[in-house]
């Protein structure tokens, strides 16, 4: 740390701030986001005042032209005098962007957070530290209150998280700027800033200035709102994680939580289950409505997650892709994926044979069954006759006698033969005209494995 007697009010707030939050070890060495603009400058200069180890890191993203080369020049120019370490990358944001279906801020940001994630390795670095201050925390509690959000949404912009260190979030902006002109540094401007043509830029051009007509300090009383609801929010999640934790089922699949419907009393604590997974707050209000009423088979997406509500337990998985159908023209062992087999054998029936009991091996007479065989879930209006009963019924119907959940169901496969016709209910029952009787001489054996 430095030995200077008199550090300035903003250099002593950044140095409280971080030994409060236990962000940075003065033995560590940390990675600057540096962009050339007010906010990162002030960042290095303030973390190199206070004796930190700190190299540099500037992402040229080639979409503003000439100020974008600008900007590389200048942060090569500032850390050459500083004697900085400075990594420099090039990217063309454009064209990632359009192969992988990003925004264009989207894709900046994968970018920009991929390539620190790679120099902290190489480096053997504690954090990378970017230059969120106050002001972006406000912003992004008064956006999170626009889109609509939870008790963390209105907490604004956590100081860590990942390794990803925020010192300046006890300064504003106005304090940065001050703080550079106070030292004799110079700094860029992105022109982009300044329009009004994204959300983000609306709060801060228009919103928040008429705010401070009402308030002038309207910054510091939303974040110190955004600090207390922190310490709430500590609390709430803490008594949020044990209902969570009494409402859970065991189900034997890694992939699928359940949870007691009649444990998930408040919208609340379906939001503290849903959200994490990218739900939209309008969509866990919508299945909140449908788990009060109780409304079988409702379902409710989001990006990589699917909620299903049954008759006492509500589902939550990852969205899986629809089973293909498996052609199976002869006997073999045929692989469904890394982990499961679907396996075909005949067999001569010998003395002392008996029919299998097993759920996941089903015996069938082979002279009642004709090849190819179809491996394929349950489609609507399927039908069969279960072993033991000489009609035939819905399968959707068996599986509602069997108590099967909504989950189950879903994943339900049959097999059918050349005609269409259910020989077996995977995992439950062989159909009944194909059954084994005295006179059976070939036996055919289906095994899911």
């Amino acid at each position: 740390m430095s030995n200077s007697s008199q550090p300035s009010p903003f250099v002593r707030r950044v140095s409280g701030f971080i030994q409060q939050h236990q962000l940075m070890d003065g033995s560590g060495k940390y990675l600057v986001a540096l962009s050339g603009g007010a906010d990162s400058v002030a960042l290095l200069r303030v973390t190199r005042l206070l004796g930190y180890n700190v190299e540099a890191a500037h992402c040229n993203f080639r979409l503003r032209g000439e100020e974008s080369d600008r900007d590389e020049v200048f942060c090569k120019q500032l850390c050459a005098s500083l004697g900085i370490p400075l990594h420099i990358a090039h990217f063309d944001t454009s064209e990632y962007a359009s192969a992988h279906h990003l925004s264009i801020e989207m894709a900046a940001r994968h970018l920009r957070y991929g390539y620190f994630r790679q120099l902290l390795a190489d480096m053997g670095a504690q954090g990378v530290l970017v230059a969120h201050h106050r002001d972006d925390s406000v912003e992004t509690v008064m956006l999170n209150l626009i889109r609509g959000t939870g008790i963390h949404g209105l907490t604004g912009i956590a100081p860590e998280h990942e390794g990803v260190i925020r010192p300046l979030l006890c300064v504003g902006r106005d304090d940065i700027v001050a703080f550079l002109a106070d030292i004799g540094q110079d700094y860029v401007t992105d022109s982009t800033n300044l329009i009004d043509d994204v959300v983000r830029n609306k709060i801060r051009l228009n919103i928040l200035p008429l705010m401070r007509e009402i308030n002038p300090s309207v910054s510091q009383s939303i974040a110190d709102m955004a600090e207390k609801l922190g310490q709430v929010a500590e609390v709430y999640d803490e008594e949020m994680g044990r209902r969570v934790e009494n409402a859970w089922v065991e189900t034997g699949d890694e992939e699928v939580s359940a949870y007691r419907i009649e444990q998930v009393t408040s919208e609340g604590l379906l939001f503290h289950i849903l959200y994490p997974l990218g739900f939209k707050p309008k969509c866990i209000e919508d299945a909140f409505l449908a788990v009060t009423r109780r409304s079988i088979g409702a379902s409710f997406l989001s990006d990589a997650y699917e909620m299903v509500v049954d008759r006492e337990m509500l589902f939550v998985m990852p969205l899986q892709k629809s089973f293909e159908t498996k052609r199976i023209p002869i006997t073999g062992r045929y692989v469904i994926s890394p982990q499961t087999s679907f396996i075909v054998e005949e067999s001569v029936v010998s003395e002392g044979f008996t029919p299998s009991r097993d759920p996941w091996c089903a015996t069938l007479d082979a002279e009642k069954v004709e090849f190819p065989l179809f491996l394929r879930p349950v489609e609507p209006g399927d039908r069969f006759s279960p072993l033991g009963m000489k009609g035939t019924k819905l399968v959707s119907d068996f599986l509602t006698d069997q108590k099967v959940n909504v989950v189950e169901r879903r994943r339900q496969l049959v097999v059918t033969d050349a005609h269409n016709h259910i020989l077996w209910l995977v995992g439950r029952r062989p159909a009944h005209p194909c059954r084994i009787t005295p006179s059976t001489r070939k036996v055919l054996i289906l095994r899911w494995e």
